[in-house]
């Protein structure tokens, strides 16, 4: 793995950005659109499909991975993309995430977080060092600092409190992570819903000249105009000739509007955890399958799509395997959702290229707001 990381900013149309991140493993077209594996598995999915989806990177967690199959051992079985049949990169979370939506079982302090294990409540401790350490082993391609993520509402003094300590672990992990070639650490600017702190957080990282820059600690309780806010503060504290990640994010509606405003790279669990839920997202806005008006309908949920969930399998046949929960319903779903996250990123590299992202926009939205077709 002698080639360097790289990113390319290829066009901007008003602040949206086209890009390309050169790897050894292979090249990530920006805006992108990273499905979440947490534990190794895009669930409800062959990884075959969502390679031939179009995605150029998934995702692992840090977190869950090291509680099973357990980092030394997937190291052992020659790394994670070797284990799960996955030859791109892949972006490790480090458990920072974990902080957050599993404060329950946790103990922070300076030198790190305690977990207690979800699965056999066994105690596991992760340093800044420790994280970066589990993430090599994993073999990943991006891995993140290990940071403090505070689920909003919050008291600006616990904001500000979890910004600064987070601050101190991104240095630590500079130092653990040292020369990979070929691999990138990413900082991750925290500060919850107060501008002065993202700003705070944002210029402190980029004076660690890192490969690249994730937004962290938003969608997590905010409205989708307060997350907005906080990118149009922080982004253009970020180097513009490196890439920008909006962790944990999001809907389609809030993936264009962060394009707008310079985001680069998103991950989310809501398309696949959607998806076996019955709630399916179209070009013409979110549809749930399970409503009684799909039972009879012989029409797919999108004709136009180039996948085979979206175009051949009816929308009744669908109502049925999730009214029923069979797990195809499930897996049905998720390839169809996963297939339009993807074709809509497709279609906002188009337009960013042709500089027709306005009108790319303002359609896409028109469309969403038109709502789905009539009942049968």
């Amino acid at each position: 793995m002698s080639q360097a990381f790289q990113f390319q900013l290829k066009n901007t149309d008003g602040k949206a950005r086209l890009g390309q991140i050169s790897m050894p493993r292979g090249e990530i077209r920006t805006p992108a659109f990273m499905p979440v594996g947490t534990v190794g598995t895009v669930k409800a999915m062959y990884l075959d499909q969502v390679r031939d989806l179009g995605a150029d990177i998934i995702l692992g967690n840090t977190y869950h991975l090291m509680l099973r199959p357990g980092a030394e051992r997937v190291a052992r079985l020659g790394g994670l993309h070797n284990l799960i049949r996955w030859e791109k990169p892949i972006l490790t979370d480090s458990g920072g995430f974990q902080v957050m939506s599993l404060s329950g079982l946790r103990k922070l302090d300076e030198q790190g977080v305690t977990f207690k294990s979800h699965v056999d409540g066994s105690l596991h401790h992760m340093s800044p060092e420790r994280s970066i350490e589990i993430q090599g082993l994993l073999d990943s391609d991006i891995q993140m600092q290990l940071d403090e993520c505070v689920a909003l509402p919050a008291e600006r003094k616990e904001i500000e409190r979890a910004m600064e300590m987070s601050i101190r672990w991104a240095e630590r992990c500079k130092v653990a992570f040292g020369d990979q070639p070929g691999k990138a650490m990413f900082g991750i600017v925290q500060g919850g819903d107060q501008p002065d702190l993202r700003i705070r957080s944002a210029e402190a990282l980029k004076a660690l000249d890192l490969k690249g820059y994730a937004i962290g600690g938003l969608a997590v309780g905010e409205p989708q105009a307060v997350m907005l806010q906080m990118l149009e503060t922080t982004l253009p504290v970020l180097p513009s000739e490196k890439p920008r990640y909006l962790m944990g994010v999001g809907t389609p509606e809030d993936i264009l509007k962060s394009v707008a405003v310079g985001v680069d790279m998103f991950d989310c669990v809501m398309p696949t955890r959607s998806g076996r839920h019955g709630l399916a997202f179209t070009r013409r806005g979110k549809v749930n399958i399970r409503n009684a008006r799909h039972a009879e309908d012989l029409r797919p949920l999108d004709e136009a799509s180039s996948c085979p969930a979206s175009r051949d399998y009816s929308r009744a046949y669908l109502h049925h395997l999730v009214r029923s929960n069979e797990a195809l319903g499930g897996m049905l779903l998720s390839w169809h959702n996963l297939a339009y996250y993807q074709e809509l990123m497709q279609g906002i590299r188009a337009a960013i290229a042709e500089n027709r992202f306005t009108d790319f926009y303002a359609e896409t939205m028109e469309n969403w707001a038109r709502g789905d077709i009539d009942p049968a």
